[in-house]
């Protein structure tokens, strides 16, 4: 029993790995250092910036029930901030577990920050 457990703890430990390098690599592709993907709140103000929201929709993450409502759509602007659509933006929301290795480690290009009113497509990157 506890060999399973323990199993278990490593399987985990290492899939939490996988995912956190995933998200370090978004960050990447983003122009951003990758080491702020990890850094608690930090994390939640450089997304901000890859996306184009203003920094300040980081307080509304600790807002109950509206926090929903921000991370969807800081997702779907993500999906759109890396040149894809709306479908895949519900595979973000979704299904996070395939969606964010995709954006990582796949072959999505970083197009900017499309949430920013004064980004134009094919103006950065």
């Amino acid at each position: 029993m506890v060999g399973i457990l323990v199993l278990y703890f490593i399987l985990v430990i290492a899939f939490a790995l996988f995912l956190i390098a995933a998200q370090w690599k978004i960050y990447e592709k983003a122009g951003k250092e990758g080491w702020a993907a990890i850094v608690p709140i930090y994390n939640i103000i450089v997304l901000q910036e890859i996306v184009g929201r203003p920094a300040w929709w980081t307080v509304l993450y600790f807002v109950p029930f509206v926090n929903y409502a921000i991370a969807i759509i800081n997702i779907f602007d993500l999906a759109k901030s890396f040149g894809k659509g709306t479908g895949f933006g519900f595979l973000l929301l979704f299904f996070p577990v395939i969606g964010f290795p995709m954006l990582g480690f796949g072959d999505a290009k970083y197009v900017g920050p499309v949430a920013d009113p004064n980004f134009q497509a094919g103006s950065q990157n």
